[in-house]
């Protein structure tokens, strides 16, 4: 990827994240908002709402820095196992693993009653569905069925220990921020898995534009 392409991409992960944060706590984090709504006070809004939007700029770093970790990992994943076949079996049973983790030692520990269950199985169906359609989506966009497991894992997997920051969080409103921060990650994990293609694609005609013009400019030079 050209570094002009790498820095469209990195701008629109960003602002992703930051939009879709501000989004999301305008929602989840209402009773936060409410107050300085009712006394007036548009400034304390404006600079809460501002600090939401910088924390969906961390979490959209967090996820590009996790997603340029995981093309690694994947290269490394099929060079270790020779076969994608083979790899695709081993990141199917890591999903597996990684939600099982999730219940049991994220979710179990802070989940005293049954509204605390139900707040949390939804957020894993957002996270879950929200990596199939993601995957379902890669795949009706690229034609290649094989990619399906590989898109499910960097959804589930990766996204999951990039929220992990919030969910070893036990202060009293951390529930809060589990819900907050899984929405951004989500959003840009998707974005990137989407259209770095496409950015590559752009990079490569970039690229073989620059050479048309250098050869163009040496063949004037030469006449």
């Amino acid at each position: 990827m050209t570094i002009r392409n790498w820095i469209k991409f990195f701008l629109m992960s960003l602002l992703i994240g930051g939009g879709v944060t501000a989004i999301a706590s305008l929602i989840i984090r209402w009773d936060f908002f409410k107050p300085y709504i009712v006394n007036g006070e548009f400034g304390e809004f404006i600079a809460a709402f501002a600090w939401m939007i910088l924390l969906g700029f961390t979490m959209s770093v967090i996820a590009q820095a996790g997603y340029f970790a995981y093309l690694t990992l994947h290269q490394v994943g099929v060079n270790i196992f020779r076969t994608l076949t083979l790899w695709n079996w081993v990141q199917m049973l890591l999903i597996v693993v990684v939600l099982v983790d999730l219940v049991i030692f994220r979710f179990a520990p802070g989940a005293e009653t049954a509204k605390d269950w139900l707040f949390y199985i939804g957020l894993l169906l957002v996270l879950v569905f929200g990596a199939i359609a993601t995957a379902v989506k890669k795949v009706n966009m690229t034609g290649k069925r094989h990619v399906l497991i590989p898109s499910i894992f960097f959804m589930v997997v990766i996204t999951s220990l990039e929220w992990i920051i919030a969910l070893m969080g036990r202060q009293d409103n951390i529930n809060t921020y589990v819900a907050l921060l899984l929405f951004p990650l989500v959003a840009v994990n998707a974005y990137q898995l989407l259209m770095l293609p496409k950015y590559n694609a752009k990079s490569e005609e970039d690229r073989k534009k620059l050479e048309e013009r250098r050869k163009a400019r040496k063949q004037a030079t030469q006449n």
